[in-house]
């Protein structure tokens, strides 16, 4: 099929809630995907932040691959080898003890907010279950998620909503300190707001934060749906914030492209989650987690010093370039701010063109590229970004 076909038959038939690029990609390797008539696409986008090792990469394949031929599917009633061993994996490299599969990160932060009301209940009482974010956060789509999201244009047409969210502005330590009542539950967020314009807390905040929770016994829940596995050169952005959370939660690039999300816990936190307490058909899926082990092996010492240093590469290029105000985020989790006007939604479709695949996060150009990227691809996007910005 064409570009063409293919567009017109998703746009008769898929529900229209994406703004999408008029592109039809079907198919990939490495850093590059291809549109249907074969036109190749540097990828700093990847899946927003889920091909982890980029398109089709060998060890994901085979180990999916073989999966699949073996065992798809059980159900939650029984025991899988992948799934043991995906969580096991995961325990020792967050340092947490338990692990909950589900299959997206909305469902992940779902979770996390049901588990830190589950502990918070059993050991005060009914009235705990408040739970904090922060202004300009991101959480989720699902009713809970997107209530705990703190943007007020994400709530339009959708409530009522559920109760006990309240949000305070990113930053203001004694804002969290007046809004955490005897109530409060669990504080949740992002230690490098993503969808809010890929700003990152400070240190400083953050400890703050989580030695107040401490002596509180209210519950630090992490949003690392975006800055886990790898994504900001340490596996958790947690280890750059010298910061052990309550509960962490994954998705994203977990799976490295298959559909995938989970929320680690502490032993504390996991002993009040008993049979019936939460569930989830496909979490566990022996496929996606035999797709995770993959990415989790090969996410080593090697590959998160590559992450690190094309990182630096990448934020000193861009500092560099014509209208370029700003440069934001951690690691390969990168926002750009334009300065004299200069749009991003315009940068991002005219990089488009030129065979550079991009995105952005409110008024910021946002760039996820696959960790597996390489100097000659931070050069070559940096080529094509300089010539765009030289002509807009």
């Amino acid at each position: 099929m064409t570009t063409t076909e293919i567009i017109r038959r998703d746009d008769a038939h898929v529900l229209h809630t994406y703004n999408r690029s008029p592109l039809a990609l079907v198919s990939g390797q490495g850093m590059y995907a291809a549109d249907a008539e074969g036109r190749r696409y540097l990828d700093f986008t990847s899946g927003i932040g889920v091909n982890s090792l980029g398109y089709c990469h060998p060890a994901w394949v085979a180990a999916v691959t073989k999966q699949a031929a073996t065992l798809q599917h059980t159900s939650n009633l029984y025991y899988t080898q992948p799934c043991g061993a995906l969580a096991e994996a995961l325990c020792a490299r967050t340092g947490l003890d338990a692990v909950f599969f589900g299959n997206s990160g909305a469902e992940a932060n779902e979770g996390a907010i049901k588990a830190a009301r589950k502990y918070s209940v059993d050991t005060y009482g009914a009235h705990r279950s408040k739970v904090i974010t922060l202004v300009n956060s991101f959480h989720g789509r699902t009713l809970a998620t997107l209530t705990a999201t703190g943007q007020e244009v994400f709530h339009h047409d959708f409530g009522p909503f559920p109760q006990n969210f309240a949000y305070v502005p990113a930053g203001d330590f004694a804002a969290l300190q007046a809004a955490a009542d005897a109530d409060t539950s669990a504080v949740m967020l992002e230690l490098v707001q993503g969808e809010g314009g890929v700003v990152a807390l400070e240190q400083e905040y953050v400890r703050s934060i989580a030695e107040f929770c401490k002596a509180r016994d209210i519950l630090l829940i992490v949003d690392e749906v975006q800055t886990g596995i790898g994504r900001t050169g340490t596996f958790l952005a947690c280890e750059q914030f010298d910061l052990q959370p309550d509960i962490v939660t994954l998705a994203k690039g977990l799976g490295g492209g298959l559909p995938i999300g989970a929320f680690a816990m502490t032993r504390r936190v996991a002993e009040h989650m008993g049979p019936g307490s939460h569930g989830s058909t496909f979490g566990g899926n022996p496929v996606a987690c035999a797709g995770a082990l993959a990415v989790l092996d090969t996410l080593d010492a090697a590959c998160l010093q590559n992450v690190q240093a094309c990182a630096a590469r990448l934020r000193t290029g861009l500092a560099q370039l014509p209208h370029v105000a700003e440069v934001s985020g951690l690691g390969l989790m990168v926002g750009v701010a334009f300065a004299d006007g200069v749009s991003a939604a315009a940068v991002r479709a005219a990089a488009e063109q030129r065979g550079l695949l991009v995105l952005t996060a409110k008024t910021r150009l946002r760039l996820l590229p696959p960790l597996i990227l390489t100097d000659a691809d931070v050069d070559s996007a940096l080529a094509t970004l300089r010539d765009v910005l030289k002509e807009i």
